[in-house]
């Protein structure tokens, strides 16, 4: 390629740091040793972050990641069955968990294999590309401190966009999200419950189109109940319900899935 683009290479030094890790002399503690998981989600909606995905169709979302020393590398996906071309997502990221797991970076690649908009996966030109880096902080909480909170950041790639007379691509203004979760129990259920916004400012008339909203505000408040449903003695499916709310958006979803 003629330019190499500065997320490219954030995200090969990342890469290298974790190989590092991957090879490095192991110790005899536990983050020593490498793990290795995969697995799949199926839910009613794809719902992120107070947005619908994927047409009023199920998803199915898989996963494969690789961990060491804190470092986890790893691929996620979703694929809607409403037999449409969009719906379909495939996402790469790093992370790192540090402090007794008690924070988290990570940075990400989002990919939308959109036919129709002609996205090709190794196009990394800021104006036609199909991937969005983000770079997100979060804080995991603690056992006695069940509070959650994460700032994520967009800093590359198809976010919000200003569009010039002829509908083309003039520039790119980043979105961001916040969220605050708390978790607790009830009896055997799990709950989690979130709220979450935007700061980002897009200037709608000019035709910039916000990647959570049309402005700052709430943009997802929900709860979410989790249980594992005994299937045999030694099998059990962990299931999950979801009411979410999008304010700004003024929709409401009730998602239902589970996880093998």
């Amino acid at each position: 390629m003629k330019e190499i683009k500065f997320s490219i290479l954030l995200l090969c030094f990342c890469t290298v740091i974790f190989a590092n890790n991957l090879f490095a002399q192991e110790t005899n503690d536990d983050q020593s040793k490498l793990t290795l998981d995969f697995g799949a989600d199926v839910v009613s909606r794809y719902v992120w972050r107070g947005t619908q995905f994927g047409g009023n169709a199920p998803s199915i979302q898989p996963a494969l990641s690789v961990g060491l020393r804190g470092f986890e590398l790893g691929a996620w996906g979703a694929y809607s069955l409403s037999g449409q071309n969009y719906g379909q997502e495939f996402d790469l990221f790093l992370s790192y968990t540090f402090l007794n797991e008690m924070f988290t970076l990570t940075v990400s690649d989002y990919y939308f294999p959109d036919d129709s908009l002609e996205y090709n996966y190794v196009e990394w030109n800021r104006d036609a590309t199909g991937h969005i880096l983000e770079g997100t902080v979060a804080f995991n909480g603690t056992e006695n401190l069940p509070l959650r909170f994460l700032a994520a950041f967009n800093f590359y790639g198809n976010d919000a966009i200003t569009l010039n007379d002829d509908f083309s691509k003039k520039g790119i203004q980043y979105s961001n999200n916040i969220e605050l979760g708390y978790s607790f129990a009830v009896n055997s259920i799990l709950c989690d419950a979130f709220i979450g916004g935007t700061l980002s400012n897009p200037n709608i008339d000019k035709g910039e189109a916000g990647f959570y909203g049309t402005g700052p505000g709430i943009v997802n408040i929900g709860l979410t109940a989790s249980k594992d449903i005994a299937i045999s003695d030694k099998f059990s499916l962990p299931v999950t319900a979801s009411i979410i709310t999008n304010p700004q958006a003024e929709s409401v979803f009730f998602v239902f899935g589970f996880s093998f």
